[in-house]
């Protein structure tokens, strides 16, 4: 079974904001060269998940899990991405797909938050 990550954010009419998203993606498949990792935008830029979906499945993947690079578990993370997750996996019934829950509450998001107050705090 191969497995595929797609990694889906809001999407941005910025083009740095659409580009941070596959610098992410970047990172990741250096850490995991053995899956697929692609990306998706919920709306305002392209890819869309229907696209996203597409190119996991192109690109061979049986198994593809949707994370929403989201901080918290709003509309989007728990309406409007598994809608439309919903509406793409319909033409792939013999893949498996299934969403992640969405960054949240974790010690290394705090470290993170800290580590940018501090550097924003020196003079």
């Amino acid at each position: 079974m191969k497995r595929a990550i797609l990694l889906v954010d809001h999407g941005s009419r910025r083009a740095e904001a659409n580009e941070l998203l596959e610098e992410v993606a970047e990172c990741v498949r250096q850490r995991v060269p053995d899956q697929v990792v692609a990306i998706a935008h919920m709306e305002l830029a392209e890819p869309d998940i229907g696209t996203g979906i597409d190119a996991c499945v192109g690109a061979g993947a049986t198994k593809i899990v949707v994370h929403p690079y989201f901080l918290g578990p709003g509309n989007h993370t728990s309406q409007d991405i598994p809608q439309l997750v919903r509406s793409a996996a319909a033409r792939y019934p013999g893949v498996d797909i299934a969403i992640s829950p969405p960054l949240g509450l974790h010690e290394r998001i705090v470290e993170v938050i800290l580590e940018r107050v501090e550097a924003a705090a020196k003079p």
